[in-house]
């Protein structure tokens, strides 16, 4: 595998020409937070001068999600929404939006408002000079259970994968967006941050890295970390892994 690069020196984060982005947020009961984020960031990219369009990802939300995004996109046509009928799982939100967008970059960042949008155009100084952005959560704001178990996966997965990632599974990424035309995608679930992540250094794509704050989550609740989802990742992971080294 070509192994990912790290900036020997600050990159300046200002991007000194017209900037094309799609923003977009997997959202799954996410009615206290969707409405906040929407405005934050279609703020943000306005005072960049964007050429833009945010995406709301309603993966078969159960309360007011759907609802308030489609409010939001009515008012704002640079606002567009995708709904699954049912629940998915994070994987699929992930593709859906990825699939969806149109702009040269492509970023995302959960709808649950713990990473701050105004940190996003620090990173488009850095994609000028490589293919992928990975964040990682600086002071990561969640049970002592989950940094271990986040630490522990990123280890295993940067082994089997030769990669030297800090944070796997930080959702606060930016992409070019022709990433997505070249690789696939078949992950449902929570691996997915590692199978873009590892067919994107195998076919020679660049990753740099950057930290971000981490905040604590004030509406809603966390869906990631229950038993079965955990299990089904690993069961996931090594067979993903099969499939990459076969060349699949």
């Amino acid at each position: 595998m070509t192994p990912e690069k790290l900036p020997n020196s600050e990159v300046d984060s200002n991007p000194d020409c017209p900037v094309s982005v799609s923003v977009f947020f997997p959202c799954y009961n996410e009615q206290d937070n969707i409405a906040a984020l929407a405005e934050k960031t279609t703020t943000v990219l306005e005072k960049l001068g964007a050429d833009f369009e945010v995406i709301i990802v309603d993966d078969g939300s159960s309360d007011s999600t759907a609802r308030i995004a489609e409010e939001i996109a009515q008012k704002d046509d640079r606002i567009k929404v995708i709904h699954h009928e049912r629940n998915l799982g994070y994987g699929e939100a992930l593709k859906s939006g990825f699939k969806a967008a149109t702009k040269e970059l492509v970023f995302y960042t959960d709808g649950d408002g713990q990473f701050d949008i105004n940190e996003m155009p620090k990173l488009l100084g850095l994609i000028k000079e490589f293919d992928i952005v990975s964040c990682y959560r600086i002071n990561r704001q969640d049970s002592i259970i989950r940094k271990i178990n986040g630490w522990g996966w990123t280890k295993l997965v940067c082994l089997l994968f030769a990669m030297k990632v800090k944070d796997i599974d930080c959702a606060f990424k930016l992409y070019r967006r022709e990433i997505f035309d070249k690789i696939k995608m078949s992950s449902s679930g929570a691996l997915i941050d590692t199978e873009i992540l590892a067919r994107a250094v195998r076919q020679g794509y660049t990753i740099t890295q950057k930290g971000v704050h981490h905040y604590p989550r004030t509406a809603g609740e966390q869906t990631g970390a229950n038993l079965k989802v955990i299990l089904r990742a690993f069961k996931e992971l090594f067979e993903l892994r099969k499939k990459i080294l076969s060349g699949d």
